[in-house]
């Protein structure tokens, strides 16, 4: 095997406590440093004071590593040109010897590869805006519909079609449910505009649905839980709706496209909101953290 799991993840899975799994991108390349650092390690010890383990994700020389020790957490967030890579890289840079910080797709696929059934993150891609003309469509769908685990997240980015997500979601046969909530959250926003079938009230219930996947044999898909930002915490929506309008026609105007179309209008939100949407950001990712070790320690209680 590849997969190099921590020596604290691996004694975690054996023993049966509480392991969450969480991604680095954030890391490398959500944040500023030295900033980025820091709430890696303050994410980490979230998980911890609840609990749980965390288990940081990322591929360094080659080495697809489950659980991140503080030198290598450092790297992740200092190294100059670390790559990204979603699921799909991850056969090359193995190959070649190559490091990255992990998306989604990438993390869960290697946290369900060690046997992680919980992984914390912020928001998941998506269907972009314009599909019928860009087809472009986040592999974090796709690969959510053939990986067994349980995402906790705050929605998807209010810059994509978030209709056309919830729509793609079903037709994949991927479980979404809000919690305490019956409306989907917008990351940003803690809420869409746009309701769910399900709403979970605690982590057991949660926890309950992972077991009736298993019970039931159902194909290896995941199960979402939507978790809101408070609606204290997140960004004005007034100021949200401008901004955003504001950096869709900025975007059009320059002539974007394809990968450089989400860092561009992320970028403009910061900018343009005086890092406010950055701070929902980190509220909403911190409040998925929290959950996620509590939805874990439920699942690990049996």
């Amino acid at each position: 095997m590849v997969l190099v799991v921590s020596e604290e993840v691996r004694e975690a899975l054996a023993a049966g406590r509480p392991v969450v799994a969480l991604e680095s991108t954030i890391i490398a390349h959500g944040l500023p440093r030295p900033r980025n650092l820091q709430v890696a390690l303050e994410l980490e010890e979230e998980v911890r004071q609840r609990g749980a383990v965390p288990a940081t994700i990322a591929v360094l020389d080659g080495r697809p590593l489950v659980g991140l020790d503080k030198t290598q957490l450092k790297r992740v967030a200092n190294e100059d040109g670390l790559r990204k890579f979603g699921h799909r890289d991850l056969p090359a840079a193995v190959a070649t010897g190559a490091s990255g910080a992990t998306t989604v797709s990438a993390t869960a696929r290697l946290a369900a590869l060690a046997g992680l059934r919980v992984f914390a993150t912020g928001g998941l891609g998506g269907v972009h805006r314009e599909w019928t003309v860009t087809q472009d469509e986040s592999a974090d769908l796709g690969l959510l519909a053939r990986t067994r685990i349980t995402v906790v997240c705050a929605g998807v980015k209010s810059l994509l079609d978030v209709p056309a997500t919830l729509q793609r979601l079903e037709t994949l046969g991927v479980t979404v449910a809000g919690y305490r909530t019956d409306r989907f959250p917008g990351f940003y926003l803690s809420d869409s505009g746009h309701p769910v079938e399900w709403t979970l009230r605690d982590p057991g219930e949660v926890a309950g649905v992972m077991r009736a996947q298993d019970a039931l044999g159902a194909d290896a898909s995941a199960l979402i839980v939507a978790n809101p930002v408070p609606p204290e915490q997140q960004l004005d929506p007034e100021l949200h709706a401008r901004v955003l309008a504001d950096a869709l026609r900025a975007c059009a105007a320059e002539g974007v496209t394809g990968q450089a179309v989400t860092p561009f209008l992320l970028g403009h939100l910061v900018r343009h909101t005086g890092g406010a949407s950055l701070e929902a950001n980190l509220a909403a990712v911190r409040g998925n953290v929290r959950l996620a070790a509590e939805i874990a320690s439920a699942w690990a209680a049996g």
